[in-house]
């Protein structure tokens, strides 16, 4: 098992990477020894603030902005990390938004569009444009980053909900596809995790929801990471189609 997490010589792109989860996928990669091209929307400070922090280390993180709902986008991001990396061996799918809590009764077509054309039609779309090159390299990773609430369900979040149970299946049909190339197709559920998304909800909720969690606690960043890695490379070579669920006990499956 020495240097199972060692990543050096792979290349990989991660959405929505310039914080949250993304981030600290994109600063564990870079550390273990991977080339990192990230994607953001409209969130250059933090995406220079992640360089800069890289940079101290030694680290050279790329950087760019993509939608990862729309195709154009998409497919100009994946030419600009292809140019930089020379190919792709890993996708992480981390864009993400939140439902904003609306009830189903006053969801409009535009709600409903927004949440999943970022949470599920974004994760296609992207690893669409780098699936065909790790199947002809018979070599690859796709770790698609789903939510405890594809499982158990939220009121107010129905769109959220669909779209990252979306996630977890099409993550499971996928690895059909991927597995016989050895391109492993696996998510991660998170469950709460201190983010700007969990901040956004009132005191109150927070408070309730916290007292839910067996563990008593909302995740950190730093916790999630280390399951993409495990996925990302040799020690977890025998997952396809799974989803880890690293929830602080929000749901036991």
């Amino acid at each position: 098992m020495n240097n199972a997490f060692d990543l050096t010589g792979r290349k990989a792109v991660i959405t929505g990477g310039s914080r949250g989860i993304g981030g600290a996928i994109a600063e564990l990669f870079l550390e273990q020894g991977a080339e990192v091209a990230i994607c953001h929307v409209d969130d250059d400070e933090n995406a220079e603030a992640l360089c800069d922090r890289m940079s101290v280390k030694g680290l050279e993180l790329h950087t760019t902005e993509c939608d990862v709902s729309d195709p154009a986008s998409v497919r100009r991001f994946a030419g600009w990390a292809e140019e930089r990396l020379g190919h792709v061996d890993i996708v992480v799918n981390s864009a993400g938004v939140g439902g904003g809590d609306r009830p189903f009764s006053m969801t409009d077509d535009s709600d409903w569009d927004r949440i999943v054309g970022v949470n599920l039609r974004g994760t296609m779309l992207v690893t669409h444009a780098f699936f065909g090159g790790m199947l002809a390299r018979r070599y690859g990773r796709v770790i698609n980053v789903a939510s405890q609430l594809a499982y158990k369900g939220a009121p107010g979040l129905a769109h959220y909900c669909a779209a990252k149970a979306g996630v977890v299946g099409f993550t499971r049909a996928l690895a059909y596809e991927g597995a016989p190339q050895n391109v492993m197709v696996n998510a991660i559920a998170p469950g709460p995790v201190d983010t700007e998304l969990l901040r956004k909800h009132s005191r109150g909720w927070l408070a309730a929801k916290k007292a839910q969690l067996p563990i008593g606690r909302f995740g950190q960043v730093s916790e999630i990471a280390p399951t993409a890695l495990l996925l990302a490379f040799s020690a977890g070579a025998f997952y396809a189609g799974q989803t880890l669920s690293p929830n602080g006990g929000d749901v036991m499956l």
